[in-house]
């Protein structure tokens, strides 16, 4: 089938998870015999190639507005995807699901992939939020069939929306294999991931880093990622972090990346909003022990209850931190069996057969 893909920034080595899960997913459909096509926003494409691992690269301009440039972008990607014949329009996320109605109207099959509720970000302004929240209904309403990257998604949905069960599916963000290795030895090294906005909890991170005393001890914390742009949030971050000595590597990608992973002491997530965090998972496979707060998205089955912490709560997560060092774990080996790509691919494949169809409405 000819597949054409929208919602994410671009692909490959770009900072978000629905990027890396694109990035994961899409090459694994072309071995499955699939025509798949990717809308990129130019303002983020340093890649300069017109294909990926066999993914055609469209790369569309959009305006440079964080409120504006997904919905904009997905609109051009829906006319392209139209004037390519695509089979199926698949919509990454619910801000680009506001396309959802138009694709219909143009005569494609949509399928929609839900990576969390965006509107309970902190970053979203009032306007922002109701457009998530239409977005989502219109996702609701008018794909041919919703994939949740986890069961607690999917349920809320149900919940909401009357009549969703019959076109949703819990399909997770996956996480290759990656050899375990032990961790370094002198320099031990606390390390978090991921973009830096609000909801991340870099800034809760610190602090309990601050409060915790460990710096004292040779220990060090290490925050790699960066913003889209430079917003006031990302400058109060590396303020913060230039203030207690926390070591910011910027965007890593690649074997840079793996090293990092590869040799940290422990992973911490201290978010307050995801959908199933992809760094996460990552720091999973390669064995780490970790701690992450005690949001819904984090509760997987792999993890028992002692590794969460209460969001926002710095006083609390310095206290685990110091107990965790009290009696430090090596490597923990987690079940991620659920989480490869190859059946991740197998199931999303099945559901554009299933969509497809002709009897499909």
């Amino acid at each position: 089938m000819r597949i054409w893909v929208t919602g994410t920034r671009g692909i490959p080595e770009i900072i978000g998870g629905v990027e890396t899960h694109c990035a994961a997913l899409l090459p694994r459909l072309v071995s499955r015999g699939h025509d798949v096509t990717v809308g990129c926003r130019r303002p983020y494409m340093t890649y300069r190639s017109t294909t990926y691992r066999g993914v055609r690269l469209r790369i569309l301009g959009t305006v440079r507005n964080s409120s504006l440039e997904a919905i904009l972008h997905t609109f051009r990607c829906v006319v392209a995807a139209r004037h390519d014949n695509a089979d199926i329009l698949h919509i990454h996320a619910i801000g680009p699901a506001l396309a959802a109605p138009f694709a219909r109207l143009l005569g494609m099959k949509v399928v929609v992939t839900h990576h969390g509720f965006d509107y309970e970000r902190a970053k979203w302004g009032r306007f922002a939020r109701f457009a998530l929240r239409t977005g989502e209904r219109m996702a609701a309403t008018y794909a041919n069939h919703i994939i949740a990257v986890s069961p607690h998604i999917a349920d809320r949905l149900r919940e909401k929306y009357d009549g969703i069960d019959r076109k949703i599916s819990t399909v997770p963000n996956g996480v290759p294999p990656q050899p375990c290795s032990s961790p370094l030895t002198s320099a031990p090294y606390i390390l978090a991931l991921g973009r830096f906005v609000e909801e991340k909890g870099f800034h809760t991170l610190i602090e309990a880093w601050h409060l915790s005393g460990l710096a004292t001890k040779g220990l060090r914390l290490v925050i790699a990622g960066d913003s889209d742009i430079p917003t006031p949030y990302s400058r109060r971050l590396h303020l913060l972090a230039e203030q207690h000595g926390v070591e910011m590597p910027g965007k890593v990608t690649g074997t840079p990346l793996s090293k990092l992973l590869s040799h940290a002491s422990l992973f911490i997530l201290p978010s307050t909003h995801e959908g199933l965090p992809i760094a996460l998972l990552e720091a999973m496979s390669y064995s780490l022990p970790l701690l992450a707060s005690d949001i819904p998205a984090n509760r997987i089955p792999q993890l028992d209850g002692d590794v969460f912490f209460e969001p926002d709560n710095p006083q609390l997560l310095a206290e685990k931190l110091k107990s965790f060092f009290e009696n430090p774990v090596s490597r923990v080996k987690y079940d991620l069996s659920p989480y490869d790509w190859d059946k991740i691919a197998d199931a999303t494949s099945a559901i554009y057969r299933s969509v497809a169809s002709p009897h499909t409405r």
